[in-house]
């Protein structure tokens, strides 16, 4: 069995999760990697994916492209370092399925969850920080050129943001909820705030 970490940061467009990410893995000096793209396959797969060109790319196609990227960054990233008993940072994982293509796109929800399960083979985050933003705020932070997924409208990510808000609510022993507003370093203070009292006393 894996004797590492997995701790998984989640939320919608503009929320700030990669920044943050970053800064935690550095305080903790743990391997950070992200879905999509965290392997080089996977990073065709998340070509494919945010191209705004890919119009026509079905929802259940979509859901499939990302349980692919994550059954490879698994087996290629993930468990190897959590064997090795490292901590691993990850921007977005099935949290993000499940909010995404479950709650954002209408598929049903055990079908992705169960995808979800099954592509990383048993792998499935200790800690999940969810970056809380109001849309207003995460509009802002976009911009007006956008990928594929953060230009999708019609109370997508309205929806996103409530299926987050669910999926936290419904686990959280494992989900940690973090105001994701205001600078850079008042939101790492507070998801340091957050996670440090769940990790082991030799990883503090």
């Amino acid at each position: 069995m894996p004797t590492g970490l997995l701790i998984a940061f989640e939320g919608g467009e503009g929320t700030g999760k990669s920044t943050q990410a970053a800064r935690l893995a550095e305080r903790l000096g743990a391997v950070l990697t992200r879905e999509p793209g965290g392997t080089a396959i996977g990073g065709r797969i998340r070509s494919l994916v945010l191209d705004p060109a890919n119009e026509e790319l079905a929802d259940r196609a979509e859901a499939l492209l990302m349980a692919a990227d994550r059954a490879q960054h698994v087996a290629e990233v993930i468990r190897p370092a959590l064997d090795a008993g490292r901590v691993v940072v990850t921007d977005r994982v099935a949290g993000s399925s499940l909010a995404y293509q479950g709650y954002g796109r209408g598929l049903p929800l055990d079908e992705v969850e169960h995808l979800s399960r099954w592509a990383p083979d048993g792998v499935w985050p200790e800690l999940v920080v969810l970056l809380d933003v109001p849309q207003a705020v995460a509009d802002e932070r976009l911009g007006a050129e956008r990928d594929r997924m953060e230009g999708v409208g019609d109370g997508f990510h309205g929806r996103v943001a409530a299926g987050f808000r669910a999926l936290a609510a419904a686990d959280p022993d494992r989900w940690l909820v973090v105001d994701g507003t205001g600078s850079v370093d008042d939101v790492a203070d507070r998801v340091w705030a957050a996670v440090d009292p769940r990790l082991g006393r030799d990883r503090a």
